[in-house]
């Protein structure tokens, strides 16, 4: 399966495979090889890596001159190749997070591997870019028609002559095709001053972001050109910060949206909730890798601080003394340095190039920005960016780095009342189990709780095994009805309560039958006060919408499936435990499974209507005996309930056949097993708490 597209000249396909089988060509004049390759980290490093890999390869091509080819190799070539290898080395972390493979290949006249003279036709740069996750689609952004263009797709297309995706083995390859100018060619333009093409570099990364070319063309940027390509921008930008829930990663991606697109460097800080305390600098990001550490050092010393007044527009800022930090690789010749942030600098009085100490140009001057991160009228941080060599932001730019400041600042403040939520959830959550599960005498146990939801979701069921009197243990699963707070609340009520009655000498039965009625008053109590709330007769003030309510106090969410156990070893003269004896009483919940240990499995107890229905419901309970090897099962409806299609798990015995084939295994064993194949069941994820407590005498 592969794709080309091409907007002039001839399509010119890969090399016959991804960079890592691509064959050799035979090295020109001097030794000098037209094919190099690099393996790059499937990480944040690896779009810093891919931009040195190209820009050393240009360098040592147009250094040496050994390849006909390399004399056409110019600062707008390297520029685009820079950006555009970089865009997808990006896209291949993100959406791969593999090893990412980059060959870089300069087509001209050199000789073919084989000896015979190569095919007549323009020099070209090509560049592939492989990743190790073939199965995965080209990410392509809503509203495409062609299916062709993603994110970094889009910017290949409209910059390069060629370009096309195609698989082999395990690899997938993005790669385009950069024209080499002809250097004989007298139409040849003379290049722009250093800081009028760092200018039209800024807009140009603008215009480059638009969803389609112009008609006529013309690749210059135009007011509405520039309009169309951030408002792609800004929604990619809004899709990414969508999917994120931690306010780290959402600063890192914008750091990664921003660099190299409109900023050579950025900086992220976030504001500590509640105030007081001052922002910590979360992201720093550069062009060049080995300036980060420098870059962060000055910026922690001097943070901006922009007052509330700027509204999150971003205001001027002084630009930060980085210090040197070695060359990455040799630049390529005149002012067209990579990068625009080492080299570059203009010569000083006398024609000489002013450098540091340690014989190193200056680092380059520029334009930074500073844009307070403003979401719901609080400042949640704030964005520092900068572009080395322009005097002057173009206002396109400031108005799309706003609009952009504002999506961080509103993914910012999601991620942190996620996190809160979270946060409040997994305590809540903490305090509805039981600090610890006691050890029964003869007894092995094992309990698997899985709440539903991600994150922030609280679970309805409870467990609990605890020493009661008179040299008893007694257990309890149950299920509340409904999800979230509001079964919670119930939970947090009955699991103190069962234990409580249990400890006064209570059975199995008559804790249910007492924890029934407990239920059964308190909603009756609940629908009183709320009646009387919306009549206006009760004590308190009137609450709007009571009457919707008195219907919340009728519906399910405060029924309650509830299993009660109790365990008594009998211990023989030596002390040792011979056999355990268990009675169980079960109000509307899944009836527990007893296993042998030759395989055979037979249902304990008998149902009884749900707690909280009817205030005069009565409960018995069974007795029977836990020899060893015995493996008594208790689950909850996210077991027997759980469903794929229309079809339940306990459909047909389905519980009981699992647990025949679990003879032989301990309690930890047999709990595992039934989890594993309760979640085989479905492709979906569970949307019920699961939960299991697996009782084994030994």
């Amino acid at each position: 399966m592969s794709t080309q597209r091409t907007t002039a000249g001839r399509p010119m396909p890969p090399s016959g495979g991804p960079a890592g089988d691509t064959a050799v060509p035979a090295a020109g004049p001097g030794g000098v090889r037209p094919v190099l390759r690099t393996s790059l980290p499937g990480n944040s490093l690896g779009p810093g890596a891919a931009r040195r890999f190209v820009r050393a390869a240009l360098a040592d091509w147009t250094t040496q001159q050994a390849l006909p080819a390399a004399a056409g190799i110019t600062g707008r070539l390297a520029d685009d190749a820079t950006l555009l290898v970089s865009e997808l080395v990006t896209n291949a972390v993100l959406h791969a997070g593999t090893q990412v493979e980059v060959l870089c290949r300069l087509d001209g006249a050199e000789p073919e591997p084989s000896g015979e003279p190569a095919e007549p036709g323009p020099a070209a740069l090509v560049v592939e870019v492989s990743d190790h996750h073939p199965a995965r689609d080209v990410h392509c952004p809503r509203g495409t028609a062609d299916g062709t263009s993603g994110r970094g797709l889009r910017l290949v297309g409209a910059v390069a002559e060629a370009w096309g995706v195609t698989y082999h083995g395990g690899l997938k390859t993005v790669w385009f095709r950069l024209p080499v100018a002809d250097p004989d060619d007298p139409a040849l333009p003379e290049l722009a001053p250093p800081e009028d093409r760092a200018l039209q570099r800024e807009l140009r990364a603008a215009d480059i972001l638009a969803t389609e070319p112009r008609p006529d063309g013309d690749r210059e940027p135009g007011t509405d050109w520039v309009s169309r390509g951030a408002l792609f921008f800004l929604a990619e930008a809004s899709d990414l910060f969508a999917g994120e829930f931690d306010e780290d990663r959402v600063a890192g991606l914008a750091g990664q949206l921003l660099v190299p697109r409109l900023a050579d460097w950025c900086a992220v800080w976030l504001d500590q909730e509640g105030g007081g305390a001052s922002a910590r600098l979360a992201r720093v990001l550069h062009t060049s890798e080995s300036r980060v550490e420098g870059l962060r050092s000055v910026l922690e010393k001097n943070p901006p601080v922009v007052t509330e007044a700027a509204r999150g527009w971003p205001v001027p800022w002084p630009w930060p003394v980085i210090p040197p930090a070695p060359v990455d690789g040799a630049a390529l010749p005149g002012p067209h340095a990579p990068g625009g942030t080492t080299g570059g600098e203009p010569p000083g009085e006398g024609g000489t190039v002013r450098t540091t100490a340690n014989g190193q140009p200056p680092p380059a001057a520029g334009t930074a920005l500073a844009c307070r991160l403003i979401a719901g009228g609080r400042g949640v941080g704030t964005l520092l960016l900068g572009k080395a060599g322009p005097v002057r932001t173009a206002d396109e730019v400031t108005a799309l780095i706003a609009d952009f400041a504002r999506r961080v600042a509103l993914a910012v403040a999601s991620a942190r009342q996620y996190t809160r939520q979270a946060t409040m959830s997994a305590i809540l959550q903490r305090g509805l189990l039981p600090a610890r599960i006691s050890t029964v005498p003869g007894i092995d146990h094992h309990v698997v709780y899985e709440p539903a939801g991600e994150g922030a979701a609280v679970g309805g069921d409870l467990y609990d095994l605890f020493r009661a009197s008179d040299g008893r243990w007694f257990f309890a699963l149950g299920d509340v009805g409904g999800h979230g707070p509001e079964a919670a609340v119930v939970t947090g009520l009955v699991r103190p309560i069962v234990k409580l009655l249990a400890q006064e000498g209570y059975g199995a039965a008559g804790v249910l039958r007492r924890l029934n009625r407990l239920l059964c008053d308190h909603a009756a109590q609940a629908a009183k006060a709320a009646a009387a709330a919306a009549t206006g007769t009760g004590p308190g003030p009137v609450a709007a919408g009571a009457a919707a309510l008195v219907q919340e106090e009728a519906t399910p969410m405060r029924l309650v499936s509830l299993l009660c156990g109790e365990l008594e070893p009998e211990t023989g003269d030596d002390g040792k435990v011979l056999r355990v004896r268990c009675t169980v009483a079960s109000a509307g919940h899944p009836l527990p499974l007893l296993l042998r240990p030759d395989g055979a499995v037979r249902q304990v107890a008998a149902s009884h209507v749900l707690l909280g229905v009817l205030d005069d419901a009565e409960y018995e309970s069974e007795t029977f005996d836990l020899e060893p090897g015995d493996t008594l099962l208790c689950v909850t409806d996210g077991v027997t309930e759980r469903r794929s299609g229309r079809h339940q798990f306990d459909d047909g015995d389905g519980l009981s056949s699992a647990l025949s084939g679990c003879a032989g295994l301990g309690a930890d064993g047999v709990a595992r097993r039934i989890r594993q194949v309760v979640h085989e069941f479905a492709d979906q994820p569970p949307d019920d708490d699961l939960s299991l407590l697996v009782l084994q005498a030994t």
